[in-house]
Parts: structure tokens; sequence; C-alpha cells
């Protein structure tokens, strides 16, 4: 199973700004450039792989001995329930034929006509996905003439450890090896209870009907799944980087300068996404602010942590957040 491990680039914040403004480079005070404050969703999501498989899936053996006299369908093709697959001769049929054909063809052919094969018919409606048979061959009562599948679906595996996040009705994209071009959309609708165990890692199988199955979708393709655990709306993000302190020590933005001060706007930092940071107040969409070109220097503590960097959200492995 594909996994992702989150590093979140924190951005420099204690103490810079007033600093970075008062230090000057063998040129002069530093350059400064401009970030605007933009709004923006953000989702986080569960990164695994899986493959595309039947929901129900149903293999057909003859009910006794013989042989295949006639093959009706293909694979690939759709199949009704009640349809006639091939037809079969029972071993006594197999018997009785090839006496009567070395009678003559007389004989043959009322013996053909007195004695019906055996329809081999489906059981249910779908897809036939495995024609396993050629006429002429003989068969016994265990040998899989065919398999039909009624809807194809995406099994996805993932490990304990994301497992308690994923429930049903959460929307799914999937991606397939074979079509890395193609999206297709789904949803959550099964997990089911029992895990399997390979190499000391738990995984459990979760089930994504897609909203509509496309056609090149095949049995076992392999795919790459994005299960949307959240999503937020209309967050307000700033590069982590403009965000310093104000001389009296709160976490601010310069917004601009006048007569060479800087004039800062006391904001409220929310969650690292990334290089960028959520802005909980403090700034409005749309509005600009200024930093150093080169960034600010960040101070520590005693313990040697940033005093002033906004805490780390905990996430859990093999998710991660992703901004549209």
């Amino acid at each position: 199973m594909k996994k992702f491990i989150i590093i979140l680039m924190v951005a420099a914040l204690a103490g810079g700004g007033w600093y970075a403004f008062k230090k000057k480079s063998g040129n002069g005070k530093p350059k400064y450039i401009s970030a605007q404050a933009e709004l923006t969703d953000l989702s986080e999501v569960v990164d695994t792989t899986g493959v595309i498989a039947p929901e129900n899936r149903v293999e057909i053996e003859p009910s006794a001995s013989g042989r295949i006299e006639e093959i009706l369908v293909d694979e690939g093709e759709t199949i009704k329930a009640g349809e006639v697959l091939a037809l079969m001769s029972s071993s006594d049929r197999v018997a009785i034929l090839d006496a009567a054909r070395a009678a003559g063809d007389d004989q043959y052919n009322q013996w053909k006509e007195t004695y019906k094969p055996i329809k081999i018919i489906s059981p249910i409606s779908g897809t036939l996905i495995l024609k396993n048979i050629v006429e002429g061959q003989t068969v016994n009562s265990g040998t899989v003439l065919f398999a039909i599948s009624d809807k194809l679906l995406v099994a996805a595996s993932l490990d304990e450890s994301d497992v308690g996040r994923v429930k049903p009705g959460q929307r799914a994209v999937i991606v397939l090896d074979s079509y890395p071009d193609k999206k297709v959309r789904g949803t959550v609708f099964k997990i089911l209870d029992e895990g399997t165990i390979k190499s000391n890692v738990v995984t459990y199988t979760v089930k994504i009907r897609p909203d509509k199955v496309p056609a090149f979708f095949r049995s076992q393709m392999t795919a790459n799944i994005k299960i949307t655990i959240s999503e937020r709306k209309n967050i307000l993000l700033l590069p982590g980087i403009a965000v310093t302190t104000n001389p009296q020590g709160e976490t601010a933005v310069i917004r601009e300068f006048k007569d060479g001060v800087p004039v800062y706007a006391a904001v409220e930092t929310g969650r690292n996404e990334g290089d960028k940071i959520e802005i909980v107040s403090g700034l409005k969409a749309g509005e600009t602010v200024l930093y150093p070109e080169n960034g600010y220097t960040a101070q520590v503590d005693s313990s040697g942590k940033n005093p002033l960097m906004p805490s780390r959200p905990n996430i859990p492995r093999g998710a991660r957040r992703a901004m549209h």
C-alpha cells in the first residue's frame, strides 16, 4: 500500500520582523516583497492503492461430466439472468452420438434431435469476465466454465492506523495505472470487519462504488485512490514566511512602511498548511503584506524551540492536506 508521510514546512516566525528590519545587509536594508492573503478550500485525504474487482463474482460449473458442443457468448459481453451461455452433451449423449456418427448421417441426426444437449444458463445478470472453455472440450463437475460479475467496484487496502478515519459516504477519486489521465469519482460504501496480516501490518478492505463505471474498467486493474476525510471551505492563507512578531511580541504581519518604519497588524494564526499558514483573524482576503526577500531570522528559547511558532496539528500517518 502506498503511504505518504507528512512533513509540514513551518515558516520561521519568532521575533524576526523587527530584527530583520533593523539588520542591515552589505547593501543596506533588506529588500521586501509583497504577498496577498488568499481564500482557498482545503481537503484532508488518505492515499492508498487498490484493485478493480467485481462486487459479486459467480463461477459457473457443469452439473455433470460431458463435452462442450457450442459456446454462445464471449468475454466482455453483457449477460442477462437466464441466458444460455453454452450447450453441453452429457457423457451418455457423447457416447450415443459418437456411435451414431459411425452408422451414418441419418442415424446421427436422428439421435442428435432425440437426445437434446444440456443448456448452461447464467444465474445472474452482469458481464462475462471469464470464458474458460473451448468447443469440443471434455469437462467434469469441477471445471469452471465461465465467470460473471454483476458490477465492477474498487477494493482499497487501508492499514489499521487509517481505517478508523474512513467512513461510508466519504468521497474518493480513483486513477488507474493504465489510464493515469482519467479520474473516476466514487463513494465509500463498505468497510470489511476482518483484516489481513502481511509483513506484520494489518490491513482492511474498503469498498468504493464508482459514480459511473467507465468502459475501460477491467477486473484486477490496479488503482491509486484518494479518500477525502474532511473538507474546509474558504480558509484564509498567507505564506508562512510573511508572519513575524511586532515590537510588543505579538504575532503580526507588516502592512506597509511609513517614513522607513514598518506598520504592523496583529494577526491570529491557525494551522500550518505546507509553506502557508492559516490566518484566523487580523487580515481579510485580498489584503497585501510585506516580508523580507530572504525571510525573517527565527529566534528560539532555551529549549531550542521557536516560542511563537503555531503548534503543529496531529495528522495521522497516511493522511495529507491538499489545496484546491
